[in-house]
C-alpha cells in the first residue's frame, strides 16, 4: 500500500508520519509537497500535524489555498482514505471536507499530554476491524483543538454515525477531567458522511512503538490495510 503524506510549510508531524507508515506499518510513504498539483499513485492520504503557515488567521486557514488542496479535494471526493491529524484535521474542517471546526482549547493554554479516546464506530477506513467502546492512549499537543458545530451538525453527526472518537477516561467514560480542550460532547474525532474522510486531534503517527510510551495508534493506522484487504475480498 502507498501511503501520502502531505507537508506544508510549518508541519511537525510529517515525518513522523512518514515514520509510523514505514516502520509501524511496513508500507510505502510518499512525501507530498504542498505546492504540488498532483499526488501521485496513492492509495491514502494522511494530512499531518503542525503549525501550518504558523497559524496565522487561524490554524488551517492558509493552508486550505495551497496548490496541493485540489488534489486534496478531488481525492477524499472520490473516496479515497484520507486522515487529518491535529492541525491535518483543521485544514480539512477549513477545507469543508469535514463539519464543524477548531477553536483555542478553553483553557487557552497548550495542552501536551497522553489522552484516552474511545472508538465510536469501526465504519471508516482508520477503525475498520476496531470494536466500537474499544479505548485507545494517544498523545494530543495541540492549542486549537476544541471541536465545535452548530446544534443541527451536531445532531446530524450523532445520526449519522460520524462522531468516530470521544475523549473518554482509561475506562472509556466521558467526563470533564478527560476532555483536555473542552470539545463539544468530548469529541476528538469526525468523518464526513461517507467515512472516507477523517479528521481527529489525537497522534496516531506518534505512538506506533511501545519504545514511543506507546502503540495504540497502530490500531487507527493499521485500519487502513485491513479496510482495503477487506474491500479487496469482495
Amino acid at each position: 500500500m502507498r501511503i501520502g503524506v502531505v507537508t506544508f510549510p510549518g508541519s511537525n508531524g510529517d515525518h513522523d508520519a512518514l515514520a509510523a507508515v514505514e516502520l509501524g506499518l511496513h508500507q510505502e510513504a510518499i512525501a507530498i509537497w504542498h505546492k504540488d498539483h498532483e499526488l501521485g499513485d496513492v492509495d491514502a492520504l494522511l494530512v499531518p500535524g503542525g503549525f501550518s503557515w504558523g497559524d496565522y488567521l487561524r490554524a488551517g486557514a492558509i493552508a486550505r489555498f495551497a496548490p496541493v488542496m485540489d488534489a486534496v479535494i478531488e481525492f477524499a471526493e472520490a473516496g479515497y482514505p484520507v486522515l487529518g491529524i491535529c492541525n491535518g484535521f483543521q485544514i480539512l474542517t477549513e477545507a469543508g471536507l469535514l463539519p464543524g471546526a477548531l477553536l483555542k482549547n478553553s483553557g487557552l493554554t497548550f495542552s501536551c499530554r497522553w489522552v484516552h479516546v474511545r472508538v465510536e464506530t469501526d465504519r471508516t477506513p482508520f477503525t475498520h476491524g476496531i470494536d466500537p467502546g474499544t479505548v485507545l492512549r494517544l498523545p494530543i499537543a495541540h492549542g486549537q483543538g476544541r471541536y465545535f458545530a452548530p446544534p443541527e451538525i451536531v445532531s446530524d453527526l450523532e445520526k449519522n454515525d460520524q462522531i468516530i472518537f470521544r475523549y473518554t477516561d482509561r475506562h472509556g467514560v466521558e467526563n470533564d477531567d478527560a476532555n483536555p480542550n473542552g470539545s463539544l460532547r468530548n469529541i476528538a474525532g469526525v468523518s464526513n458522511r461517507a467515512g472516507n474522510v477523517v479528521g481527529l486531534m489525537p497522534h496516531p503517527e506518534r505512538a506506533y512503538d511501545a519504545a514511543l510510551g506507546g502503540d495504540d495508534g497502530l490500531q487507527i493506522l493499521g485500519a487502513m490495510l485491513r479496510s482495503r484487504m477487506a474491500v479487496a475480498a469482495k
